[in-house]
């Protein structure tokens, strides 16, 4: 995993979100931005994870914060997610591994002793000219939004 760093330039990406609509990252300019990596649509840490930040959209959407999951799932599956949980933000369908692989996600992860590859779960917080201005490598993902909010220092 070769994460970016702190005060680095927040790469550039085009995917498409759980609909199919075209998103990039230099559309949200100008905003502060919450772009959470995790491993896979509708596992348990995952979900909790992203109850985390449903319970906490509203303090987000006050603030203007804008919150974007990333997974290798496709749109159909990130579209039963949001479904089955309730979830009120964008979940971006990164199928082709490209913006995992940009952001130095996608790693060696290890799972009752055998190795496979995989999206770690890491968290950037990118603020309003586009720029890195926190990593989370650790994530408790219960209570990972509170994490973010107090780190953007809301």
């Amino acid at each position: 995993m070769n994460l970016l760093k702190e005060g680095d330039l927040a790469p550039e990406f085009v995917a498409n979100d759980q609909n199919g609509n075209e998103i990039k990252l230099s559309d949200f300019r100008g905003s502060k931005i919450v772009l959470y990596f995790y491993p896979k649509d509708d596992t348990p840490g995952c979900t909790k994870e992203a109850c985390s930040f449903r319970d906490a959209n509203d303090v987000y959407k006050e603030k203007g914060i804008k919150v974007f999951g990333v997974s290798t799932d496709s749109e159909k599956s990130h579209q039963k997610f949001i479904s089955k949980y309730n979830l009120p933000f964008t979940l971006l369908a990164d199928t082709d591994k490209k913006i995992v692989e940009d952001y130095g996600v996608y790693g060696e992860k290890s799972l009752y002793g055998r190795k496979y590859m995989g999206v770690n779960r890491v968290t950037y917080l990118i603020d309003e000219s586009g720029k890195i201005v926190k990593v989370f490598k650790k994530v408790n993902v219960s209570e990972h939004a509170q994490e973010v909010l107090a780190a953007f220092g809301e």
